[in-house]
Formats: structure tokens, C-alpha cells, sequence
């Protein structure tokens, strides 16, 4: 054995560098630099792919947020000057918009009119003049009946929000005091009503009121339960006369919900009554209308034309007068009778 191979073994036998050893600077630090530029480079490559707009993507995302939302116009949309075009030049900032047009909201339309305006108020009010016309036109039917049976004066009809209401004042004729049983003149006006209300087809609600005045004994407890029986006793006699009875209903409201207010003998006669509502099946948007498509028919309506020669004597029945003048001449004819 040579004396350079045993200095050899000796050096791997006993002294020297371990072979674990490292001799160089500590380089674990690159991994997690390596992970930082990958983490940066995936940033920057997100924010080249936004800043880059598909215009045939946003036309047809700003066509789906219009129909959505109702609007037909352009949807705003703020940005900055950094934006690429396809050719790489810099677009023109957007000029802002303040305003989105929508062609079915009527500008006029705010407050209670809310509903009515995001159904468009121009529709919805040609569909409530509609309806007035076909309720007006139940009314003259109705007061053609009374008027060929002398009951002209003992019914008022006037446009609510629930259809056309007929105001049957509930006077002794009708209802002697704290008592629900008709009397021939009440059963003599409903006679009259019955062939015409059987001739259409909208529900009928039979709404019974009492004046302010408590129920002192009696049947009925107090004015609930005596305006709910009045409501339901116009409720079987008009089923009787051929109404069918899937089509009525009944309601008593007692004194809540009074014509006249007070205790002056106006309100004390005037309210008592049963009102018969022809209701309307219309949408709520329109039936909120209804009022006001009302009175725009009867102030746009054309004045009568003035007449040079006499004119002819009128065989149709006149137009019977307002709920409410009904009520004042039932309340003077039985101001000093009180009662339920």
C-alpha cells in the first residue's frame, strides 16, 4: 500500500469535513422568491385580461340588464382613460351619465301612483277608463230598473277603488232600527236591482255599516254583528231572486267606516246603509285608478250641444243621482228617527 493511499483512508477515517456539511451561502430563500414572481405574474396577467372589453360581450350583457330591468335604453357605465381598444391605443374616457330613461315609467307617475307606474301609467289608465265604461254602463242599467219601478231616488252610485258601489241607505224603510230584517220597500228595490246584477258575471260584495250610535239590547250585541246581519240578510234575498251565491259576499264594518263624520242627524242616517259593490276584476294597479279615470271622463266629456228648436222630451230614465245626495235627502226625511 502506498503512503498516499493510507493518507487517504486516514483522512476518510477520522478527520476532515463532514460529508453533510455545507460550505456555501444558504439559498432556501429562492423558493420563496420563485413563488412570489409566480404570484405576481399570475396578478398582472388578470388584470390584462380585464382591462381588455369584448364589445360584442358587454352589448349583449347590457341588452340582458335591460331587459331585465324593463329599461330599453343604455345602461351607463363609468370608467377610466387605462382602458385598451383592440388596436392598442388608449380609448376616450366615458362621459358619465346621470339618467337611465325607461320608456314604460310614466314621468308623472310618483306617490300612491307608485304601482301604477311600473306598470306603465298610460296602459293602466286607458284599462281604468275601460273599466269605468263598463261600470257606468251596469250603472245606467241599474238605474234604468229603479227608475221603471219609482225607486229611483232610494239608491246613489259612485266609483271606488273596488268597483261601482251603490249606496243603499238602510232607513226604516229598509231596516227598522237595531233590526236586520228588510222591509217591502228594501225588498222592492232589491226586486228591481236582481234581473240586472244577474246578468253579469263580476262578484258582488254586500258591505252592511251602522252609525256611531251604541246597541242598547236587542238581537245583536253591537254594531258588528248587526251590520254583518244586514249585509247577509241582502245576501239571501238576492239569492233567492236568482243571484247565485258563489258569487256574493257578505261583510259587516259596522261604524268604521262612515260617509258623513260626527253625530250631526246627517251622519246618524246617512250611515246606516248596506252598500252592494259590482266589484272590479281588474289588476290592483288599475283598480287604483279608477277614481281618477272617473272624474277624467266626466270633465273631458263634451258639453250638450245648445239647442235652436225645443227639444224633444227625454223618455229615458234620468241618471240617478250620487251616493252621497241619496243620503243627504234620506237624512232630512229621517233626521229626527236616530236609530241603528
Amino acid at each position: 500500500m502506498s503512503a498516499a493511499g493510507a493518507h487517504g483512508r486516514a483522512r476518510r477515517g477520522g478527520g476532515g469535513h463532514d460529508d453533510g456539511g455545507h460550505d456555501g451561502p444558504d439559498e432556501r430563500w429562492l423558493v420563496s422568491y420563485a413563488d412570489m414572481i409566480t404570484v405576481l405574474m399570475a396578478l398582472f396577467i388578470v388584470l390584462f385580461a380585464i382591462s381588455q372589453v369584448d364589445a360584442q360581450k358587454f352589448l349583449e350583457l347590457r341588452q340582458g340588464l335591460a331587459d331585465g330591468v324593463g329599461a330599453s335604453s343604455t345602461i351607463p357605465v363609468d370608467g377610466g382613460s387605462g382602458l385598451l381598444v383592440s388596436n392598442g391605443s388608449v380609448a376616450a374616457p366615458a362621459q358619465p351619465q346621470t339618467s337611465v330613461q325607461d320608456e314604460s315609467v310614466s314621468p308623472q307617475a310618483s306617490g300612491s301612483s307608485g304601482a301604477s307606474a311600473a306598470q306603465g301609467g298610460g296602459p293602466a289608465l286607458e284599462a281604468a277608463k275601460a273599466e269605468v265604461e263598463k261600470l257606468e254602463e251596469v250603472q245606467r242599467q241599474l238605474s234604468a230598473a229603479l227608475q221603471g219601478a219609482g225607486l229611483g231616488d232610494r239608491v246613489g252610485f259612485r266609483v271606488t277603488e273596488d268597483g261601482l258601489v251603490g249606496a243603499i241607505v238602510a232607513d226604516d224603510v229598509f231596516f227598522e232600527s237595531s233590526s236586520a230584517t228588510l222591509q217591502p220597500t228594501g225588498e222592492d228595490v232589491l226586486d228591481a236591482m236582481a234581473p240586472v246584477l244577474g246578468g253579469i258575471d263580476t262578484p258582488l260584495e254586500l258591505e252592511g255599516h251602522t252609525n256611531a250610535l251604541p246597541v242598547r239590547g236587542g238581537l245583536y250585541p253591537s254594531n258588528w254583528e248587526l251590520s254583518a246581519a244586514r249585509a247577509a240578510a241582502v245576501v239571501r234575498y238576492l239569492q233567492a231572486d236568482g243571484i247565485a251565491p258563489e258569487r256574493m259576499t257578505a261583510m259587516g264594518f259596522g261604524e268604521t267606516r262612515p260617509l258623513f263624520e260626527g253625530d250631526s242627524p246627517e251622519a246618524l242616517s246617512g250611515n246606516r246603509r248596506v252598500d252592494l259593490v259590482v266589484a272590479s276584476d281588474q289588476p290592483a294597479e288599475v283598480k287604483a285608478l279608477l277614481p281618477e279615470a272617473a272624474e277624467e271622463l266626466h270633465s273631458s266629456a263634451a258639453p250638450p250641444a245648445v239647442a235652436v228648436a225645443p227639444a224633444p222630451v227625454d223618455a229615458a230614465p234620468a241618471a240617478a243621482p250620487p251616493a252621497e245626495a241619496v243620503v243627504a235627502a234620506a237624512a232630512a226625511d229621517h233626521a229626527a228617527e236616530g236609530g241603528h
